[in-house]
């Protein structure tokens, strides 16, 4: 006599066959995809933080009186590379060099007419990544 199946077995799984190896496909999909926005996220994470990272050299020019000296042509040395950089003054004196490089040491001073100022450094020691300036500016000395 034939046994009629009555409905599944107690404790049996019937599984179709392929069922276990697209789950695990499936599996190793979902883990690829998580390891890649994981990865994407630590170098945006790593972009922003280098940006930060930059420093600002701000400041402005005066004169012996501590007036503001518009238009006056500020230089910026990077020591390392020896490229310069410059800005005219607005109407108020005031300069801004910025996304300079924290590691770099530089040299900053003004001219304007016949004036001139002490150079000034920025080491890479220091560790302030805004950095204001004044720049005094006096008679330049006459060379003979």
């Amino acid at each position: 006599m034939k046994r009629e199946s009555a409905g599944p077995v107690p404790g049996y799984c019937a599984r179709s066959r392929g069922g276990s190896s697209s789950i695990a496909r499936l599996s190793r999909l979902a883990f690829l995809g998580f390891l890649v926005l994981s990865l994407a996220i630590s170098a945006g994470a790593q972009d922003k933080k280098g940006e930060s990272q930059l420093r600002t050299v701000h400041g402005s020019t005066v004169d012996k009186n501590d007036n503001p000296i518009a238009s006056s042509v500020v230089y910026l040395l990077n020591v390392r590379t020896q490229s310069v950089i410059t800005r005219i003054t607005d109407d108020a004196g005031n300069y801004r060099f910025s996304g300079l490089d924290p590691n770099v040491d530089y040299e900053v001073y003004a001219e304007h007419d016949d004036l001139t100022s002490p150079t000034r450094t920025i080491s890479s020691f220091d560790s302030r990544r805004d950095i204001e300036v004044v720049l005094k500016l006096s008679r330049k000395k006459a060379t003979h």
